[in-house]
């Protein structure tokens, strides 16, 4: 099967998560992909595959070479975003892509304009899969997930290819921020690994966001409105007022690059309780400190105000930038770029803005930076994936592996 199958069959299975359901995985299709996973990683020669209880594919393949040599992993994550639906994708793929816009689904009149969208131009003459506009692709990191298996399978018929001990490692729930919950680092046993979860080709990060998320509760009074003089106290009047408090330019719509953000993600309210929900992110930890206290202080003048107990905030860190993990060992990120060289890859070393599986594994003793999985407008009913970069994400994984025994680690 070559990558395009692959991944076109894979992206057939819903496998979107769900932070509401208290479950691990979140939801039943990612279980019943990873079944899927299983019995594809066994028949392509792959061994000690195995599945647990949680929803976690760990697989090794085995060295064929007499050397004492690191065994590292590639790690991508099972479940799809909830942002937008994942049943029924109806992927196709667009042959020698002219540059054009592209109707994605006349009947809708859903159509992906380049205007919107120029990065797709980049890839003209290129092969392009893409689905029907009403529903998400799923590269983010179905994409992921076969170029690695592809990678496997590659190895395993090149035997000429020497290599040491590879692990695989696949997650659910990596998009509601629990992808590494119960991940077993140890049993892994690998002494660094790479999730290949990132976007375009040529992407290679090693930064990440420190991200927490936050829940302020306002609390008001209700009484019925003809008679509310002096005693009706609107909580989502009340929340309205904090959002007014958060500096306007300091969203994710209004940053970039290193520039951190605070983020509205939900409102749910009434006159009597509202509560809104925020993601807070920075990639200096110094900064990203400040921001969670600065919340801390808005909710203290809401207090103030209105009276104590009116604002109550409950701040969790989720987790925290990679950098400072893998610095030390930057060998791991020069193998990656020099094989993307050698593979005809620009690299394009930056920060994420956002998090993976590895920015928590790398705190959990797994070094763990990130690749390019070769996807574009993640989320949403205009991602794309080249089939190019697909191809070439998975050359990327196979060089890795190839170059690590000339090394000395």
């Amino acid at each position: 099967m070559n990558i395009t199958e692959r991944f076109l069959k894979y992206v057939s299975f819903t496998t979107t998560s769900d932070e509401k359901t208290n479950l691990t995985p979140s939801t039943p299709g990612q279980m019943i992909f990873a079944h899927f996973l299983v019995e594809e990683l066994k028949s392509i020669g792959l061994t000690e595959v195995e599945l647990d209880r949680n929803g976690y594919i760990m697989a090794t393949l085995a060295a064929n070479i007499d050397k004492p040599i690191p065994t590292i992993g590639f790690i991508a994550h099972i479940d799809t975003s909830p942002d937008m639906s994942g049943k029924n994708v109806k992927a196709k793929v667009l042959k020698n892509y002219d540059g054009k816009d592209i109707v994605l689904n006349e009947t809708k009149n859903i159509i992906f304009e380049t205007s919107k969208y120029p990065e797709i131009k980049q890839y003209i003459g290129q092969d392009i899969i893409l689905t029907d506009g009403t529903t998400l692709l799923g590269a983010d990191d179905k994409a992921g997930i076969a170029e690695i298996v592809t990678a496997m399978e590659y190895l395993l018929v090149h035997p000429e290819i020497k290599h040491g001990k590879i692990r695989v490692g696949f997650t659910p729930d990596e998009e509601i921020g629990q992808g590494a919950d119960h991940f077993d680092v140890e049993k892994f046993d690998a002494e660094w690994a790479y999730t290949m979860d990132g976007g375009e080709i040529g992407e290679l990060e090693y930064e990440n966001f420190n991200a927490a998320g936050a829940k302020i509760q306002f609390n008001g009074v209700n009484v019925h409105p003809g008679y509310a003089y002096h005693k009706m106290v609107n909580s989502m009047r009340i929340a309205q007022q904090f959002i007014g408090m958060i500096p306007r330019h300091e969203t994710p719509e209004h940053t970039e690059g290193y520039e951190g953000f605070y983020h509205l993600t939900n409102v749910e309210g009434t006159v009597e309780k509202t509560i809104l929900s925020y993601i807070i992110r920075d990639h200096d930890r110094d900064r990203f400190e400040r921001r969670k206290k600065e919340m801390e202080h808005l909710v203290h003048k809401i207090n103030a105000e209105f009276g104590e107990g009116t604002a109550v905030i409950e701040i969790k860190d989720q987790y925290f930038n990679m950098r400072e993990k893998v610095e030390p060992v930057m060998y791991v990120v020069d193998l990656a770029i020099q094989a993307m060289i050698e593979t005809g890859v620009k690299p394009k070393v930056q920060p994420i803005r956002g998090g993976t599986d590895g920015a928590r594994l790398s705190y959990m003793g797994l070094p763990c930076p990130n690749i390019f999985a070769g996807g574009h407008n993640f989320h949403g009913r205009f991602e794309f994936v080249p089939i190019q970069s697909l191809e070439k994400a998975m050359q990327v994984v196979v060089k890795i592996v190839e170059l690590l025994p000339t090394k000395a680690y």
